[in-house]
């Protein structure tokens, strides 16, 4: 019996999940980490007396200000042989995949490099990761994404060792066991999901998100709290249907006393730096807050799950091509502090006092409520952050069916983990809300 539905759901056959599992790659945090980038690959069994050749994939942005260089100067200072392919797009697509893959192939032949490097902002780091694994497991991208779309076939093997480095504090595709892409021809997203997708390390230095502008800076940490928050309301792992083995628990496997630690910290750090980090770009602390707020973010809500914000958030991004973080930060109060509230007010209104909100004197369903209220005034705040679907990318009433449709059509891995369930009626109604969430 498929895994994808939560216990509340009628005539279910499974029981409850009563085990959790936590699995992460390698981590290196603080100013600097990449001068230990050479250590790490050693300590992950990389010989650079074997003469290794290795891959990093990033993008031309980050090449052109020299950070890319600096990446490599390590690498080389420690004895390894590097070659770059800068081609990762802004949110990929299968094909832009493929085009690395090629270039793997071509330069390397079937069996790839001795190593990769992915080094960028999410983008980067997808491509990487999923490059990696078609390498090792042999065929074509579409063989691993899930069907109707692809094929549908488990990945069985990881690969040769791969270290990821984030440029941006948002994403969490450092420690991610998903690979997200767009499908042009449908209009829609898909992802390759897999332990074997997941990154052996990650190596976190906060210097290096020092030069992100503003407008990319509130953007990509969206999505990093988003990340938190749907960590924090999610369903309890045990809350979750039992996979029928081991082996057929999805990545996404719902919150545990362990996630909410991070989520609690992570939601913290996000929404008290934030502010400095926007207007204030320089201040290396409120940077490696934000980096540190990031991680611990993905470690919460990558484990537990993301949810319907996320699941909304695909087919917008794919039809109107707009920024993954920017999509969260619009959807979030209408989805996640929206119409989720209702499924836990208790939890929510501890959402609602991590984000500052003054809850004193409020019922519980109140308090809950001031959630949304606070997160719409942290985006005020913030100054980058449109203020609504309908100002991001001119989505109007006539466009809600249609992505309420593919919401639930395209996006049950994500809906499974929702504490609240979800119906094409329902998601229309919450797209509507997002349209304006305050006047611009």
């Amino acid at each position: 019996m498929g895994y994808d539905r939560s216990v509340s759901a009628a005539d279910h056959e499974l029981g409850p999940e009563t085990v959790w599992h936590l699995q992460m790659p390698q981590l290196r945090f603080g100013r600097n980490a990449v001068a230990e980038l050479g250590f790490q690959l050693s300590d992950l069994g990389v010989d650079a007396d074997e003469d290794p050749h290795g891959l990093v994939v990033t993008d031309e942005t980050l090449v052109d200000v020299g950070h890319v260089d600096r990446v490599t100067d390590h690498l080389e200072d420690a004895g390894y042989d590097v070659t770059v392919w800068d081609g990762v797009e802004r949110e990929p697509s299968i094909e832009n995949v493929d085009s690395c893959i090629e270039f793997v192939r071509a330069n390397e032949g079937a069996d790839g490099y001795d190593f990769y490097v992915g080094f960028g902002g999410g983008s980067c780091l997808d491509v990487a990761k999923a490059t990696r694994a078609v390498i090792a497991n042999g065929g074509e991208v579409l063989d691993y994404i899930a069907e109707p779309t692809g094929e549908g076939e488990p990945l069985t093997e990881s690969g040769p060792p791969l270290v990821l480095m984030p440029t941006t504090a948002g994403t969490g595709s450092e420690i991610s066991p998903v690979a997200i892409f767009s499908v042009e021809e449908k209009n829609i997203k898909e992802g390759i999901s897999s332990n074997h997708v997941r990154a052996d390390a990650a190596v976190l230095d906060p210097t290096f998100t020092t030069t992100l502008p503003a407008d990319l800076t509130g953007k990509v940490a969206m999505d990093a709290l988003g990340h938190a928050i749907e960590g924090y309301t999610t369903h309890s792992f045990d809350g979750l249907l039992r996979a029928s083995n081991p082996q057929e628990r999805p990545v996404y496997a719902g919150r545990t006393e362990l996630t909410e630690m991070f989520s609690e910290k992570a939601i913290s750090l996000l929404s008290s730096n934030i502010r400095t980090a926007v207007h204030n770009g320089d201040d290396i602390e409120a940077r490696a807050a934000m980096l540190k707020g990031a991680l611990f973010g993905a470690i919460a809500g990558l484990t537990a799950g993301a949810s319907l914000c996320h699941a909304m958030a695909y087919p917008v991004g794919n039809r109107y091509h707009t920024y993954h973080g920017e999509t969260i930060a619009v959807l979030t109060p209408a989805s996640t502090l929206g119409y989720n509230a209702a499924s836990d007010p208790e939890r929510f209104a501890e959402v609602a006092e991590m984000l500052g909100a003054d809850t004193d004197g409020l019922s519980t369903r109140e308090a809950a409520d001031r959630a949304k209220e606070e997160y719409i005034r942290l985006q005020q705040d913030l100054n980058v952050i449109p203020s609504g679907l309908n100002e991001l990318a001119g989505v109007t009433e006539e466009d809600v069916d249609w992505l309420a449709s593919q919401t639930v059509e395209t996006q049950q891995r994500l809906l499974r983990c929702n504490p609240r369930p979800v119906t094409e009626e329902d998601a229309a109604d919450i797209f509507r809300d997002a349209l304006y969430n305050w006047e611009p």
